[in-house]
């Protein structure tokens, strides 16, 4: 099978089960993100261990597990947000297991091991809270909406990069990003945000025009800062996991760093 086919292939059953898991059950929804954000932490911590270090891969897979746990059963209503002090102890473990694990470079391996929770965990803590934005009850609207303007934004910036890209957006780190590229991603995001709040509402048709800002500018950052992170260590792909894409890592950077924003961003226009 060519590689074109594998790729194609790939991203259609991908985008299947995303758009499957957001529209019919909250479950689904909340399930297959929790397995995303393991995949991507292990992925997250891998890159780390080939740059040189030594995170505490089992405190941070333990850690994401309670964390996303939380927020889950807060999202329900089921636990008081009281309990959410549990992580502040929680984070002085760490440092005590690192007393004892004789590795080298120990401040670097416990702020790595940190950084994997704030980049991995709680983007993906916030993503599955916006399908709860509006009480405990769960609305599949501002999942789908995100999910649809990062993909819009992502295939307008390949097409029109393709065609016209010609100046460079940031050669330094990613010599195929264009200014062309970027603003065509733009273009169709924001058309696409116009749909979204002919069919989904919600919210009016200047919030969901800033949504999509929100998303293509931080979305691209969010790509660049990813693509930093692997040239600093000479990896082309974040993992193997989907064939012909590379890792899950390298499909959710847009969404991890964009998700803080958004979240407060619809938090601040419901003030």
């Amino acid at each position: 099978m060519s590689n074109f086919w594998q790729r194609a292939i790939t991203a259609v059953l991908f985008v299947i089960i995303l758009l499957c898991a957001v529209l019919f059950d909250d479950r689904a929804f909340i399930g297959l993100f929790f397995g995303i954000s393991v995949f991507c932490l292990l992925e997250f911590y891998g890159l780390v261990e080939r740059g040189g270090y030594q995170p505490n891969l089992f405190f941070g897979m333990g850690a994401g597990i309670f964390i996303y746990t939380l927020v889950t059963f807060y999202l329900y209503e089921r636990l008081s947000p009281a309990y959410f002090t549990l992580i502040i102890p929680l984070t002085s473990l760490l440092f005590v297991a690192e007393l004892y694990r004789k590795k080298d470079k120990p401040f670097s391996n416990i702020g790595l091991s940190f950084l994997g929770l704030i980049y991995i965990i709680a983007p993906f803590c916030l993503f599955v809270s916006t399908g709860f934005i509006f009480g405990n009850f769960y609305s599949y609207v501002f999942p789908l909406g995100i999910l649809l303007l990062i993909w819009a934004n992502d295939t307008g910036a390949y097409v029109f990069g393709m065609l016209f890209g010609k100046r460079r957006l940031f050669e330094r780190i990613s010599p195929k990003k264009s200014w062309e590229g970027f603003f065509g991603g733009m273009f169709i995001a924001l058309n696409v945000s116009v749909l979204l709040y002919r069919y989904l509402g919600q919210i009016n048709l200047v919030e969901w025009l800033g949504l999509a800002a929100i998303v293509v500018v931080v979305g691209t950052l969010g790509d660049l800062a990813e693509s930093l992170f692997k040239r600093s260590i000479d990896a082309k792909d974040s993992g193997d996991f989907l064939p012909g894409h590379g890792g899950l890592l390298d499909r959710f950077d847009s969404l991890l760093f964009a998700s803080p924003f958004i979240f407060a961003y619809l938090i601040l226009i419901q003030l």
